[in-house]
């Protein structure tokens, strides 16, 4: 193949892609931002306000500007954790000690900055569907077993490089942040056995509908995050919290093209997403 020929080609392929561009749908897996909404306790809270105003200052040719100042946590909205979130027995994904790599402020390794961009394969694991309700009980764990009967269900087998979304039907509750955030009822999530299935599978990331990717039972709050262990230490597995699966699941989705882009923040342990799902016309 000579040069002109490569190039020729390059074109061509260059020109199908924004051609299926044009033609995918995308749906929104994620909540917007704004002052007020639900957070963790453990996080600070999302706060957004105009810091200049359209007049404060006219151009002299009668222009103006408006500008605002964000204050948020890494951990709060829709979002992914990077593996410098959380450490087990003093030590991070790959035996990286904890102490040592957060000295002076920002973490020297695993930070946000290396969590990736992803272009892949996206499963809904509707579990709420599954089991023939519109939200899961306040506090269900959800097992390996309902994973592989949400999987089973929609005739997909995860495979290595994929990403998986389990939906509970939770983010139904995120206009009502008590009740979203479970502090005395619960919130559903995954067990340590479906972590466990999940890192088996070889997914590169997963994600849920709720605050933790945890199953909170009543009154427990986070007292504990096993999962958070298992995947982001142990497996190496980014988390997404905070997804809003409901278009989804109305829409049926099973198997989908998933894109991520998380903020290329250094040396931190979290980072706002807006991920999508592309579909076909």
């Amino acid at each position: 193949m000579t040069t002109a020929d490569a190039g020729h080609e390059a074109t061509s392929t260059t020109r199908e892609l924004i051609q299926a561009a044009r033609d995918a749908r995308t749906i929104e897996l994620g909540h917007p931002h704004f002052t007020g909404m639900p957070c963790s306790p453990n996080h600070p809270g999302f706060r957004m306000t105009l810091i200049r105003r359209h007049g404060d200052m006219v151009r002299p040719d009668g222009g103006s500007a408006s500008n605002e100042i964000i204050v948020t946590g890494g951990h709060v909205g829709t979002h992914v954790d990077a593996l410098s979130h959380v450490s087990h027995d003093g030590l991070m994904h790959g035996g990286i000690d904890a102490a040592e790599a957060q000295t002076g402020g920002s973490f020297s390794a695993l930070g946000a900055e290396h969590t990736p961009f992803l272009l892949t394969r996206g499963v809904l694991l509707d579990v709420a569907a599954t089991k023939g309700v519109e939200v899961l009980p306040a506090g269900y764990g959800v097992t390996a077993d309902d994973l592989r009967q949400s999987a089973a269900r929609i005739g997909v087998e995860l495979a290595r490089g994929d990403v998986a979304l389990i939906r509970t039907g939770w983010a139904s509750h995120f206009a009502d942040p008590p009740t979203y955030l479970g502090q005395s009822a619960g919130v559903p999530g995954p067990t340590v056995d479906a972590a466990q299935w999940l890192a088996e599978a070889g997914v590169v990331t997963t994600g849920a509908d709720t605050t933790a990717y945890e199953q909170i039972q009543p009154g427990a709050g986070h007292a504990v995050l096993p999962v958070h262990r298992v995947l982001l230490v142990e497996s190496g597995i980014h988390i997404i919290e905070h997804l809003n699966l409901e278009e989804a699941s109305a829409l049926r989705l099973t198997e989908f093209l998933f894109v991520m882009a998380p903020l290329r923040i250094v040396g931190g342990t979290g980072s706002p997403i807006r991920p999508v799902a592309v579909v076909g016309a």
